[in-house]
């Protein structure tokens, strides 16, 4: 029987969605995460997971940025987005940046079980409109491929950068030493191919779903 694994932060979302898989898929084991973090651990300890499941929006996710840093850290587990963001240029960006669906959180029990069944059979699934956009820029793809690159403890730090954390902040958050955050962020510059901690954020952010204004790192020695 299949094993999925269901991410968003909302209960009343995961409990829908949780009913609405086991109709269609009767016997389906069913493992619930309501942050980043914890789909993370979920996939790790599941590792003969058959799909994942995703909201694009909950927290530890910034845009794209946690599609492909899962897509990374399990090339073999697929991953779908399931998410109120329905705009056809949010689709197809989530598809270039390696998830195998894009099921809207609008959509009703038969196409849900439909998208599941073709993407289980190995196929891409999303609503038409996805299919009619232009792909996404080079440029974009390119720090997503960068982005892959990133042990799970640099991606951790790169967000931290990105929510403003001073490298000591880090290192109290992370319960490590400042110097481990400095060798992190030494090679977070590197695989990016940037000088510096805002323009790592920078990067980081043209993964964002809007253009929203980014808190930029202070810079230090």
């Amino acid at each position: 029987m299949p094993t999925l694994l269901i991410a968003d932060d909302h209960p009343l979302f995961r409990e829908a969605l949780r009913g609405a898989v086991q109709r269609v898929m009767p016997g389906v084991l069913l493992f619930e995460a309501d942050s980043v973090e914890a789909l993370y651990q979920l996939a790790d300890q599941h590792t003969d997971a058959d799909l994942v499941l995703m909201d694009l929006n909950m927290p530890g996710a910034q845009g794209f940025n946690a599609l492909v840093h899962m897509r990374a850290l399990h090339p073999q587990l697929p991953v779908v987005v399931v998410s109120a963001r329905e705009e056809p240029t949010v689709m197809r960006r989530a598809l270039d940046h390696g998830a195998f669906g894009f099921i809207p959180k609008s959509a009703d029990s038969d196409t849900i079980g439909h998208a599941l069944s073709t993407i289980l059979d190995g196929e891409t699934w999303a609503p038409p409109e996805a299919h009619t956009m232009p792909p996404t820029g080079r440029e974009e793809r390119e720090v997503g491929q960068r982005l892959r690159e990133l042990t799970p403890q640099q991606f951790r730090v790169l967000q931290m950068l990105g929510a403003g954390r001073l490298n000591k902040q880090i290192a109290y958050d992370l319960n490590v030493s400042e110097a481990t955050i400095k060798a992190h962020v030494t090679a977070i510059l590197r695989k990016l191919g940037v000088t510096n901690r805002t323009q790592a954020v920078l990067m980081a952010g043209k993964l964002a779903l809007d253009d929203e204004p980014l808190v930029l790192p202070p810079e230090e020695d």
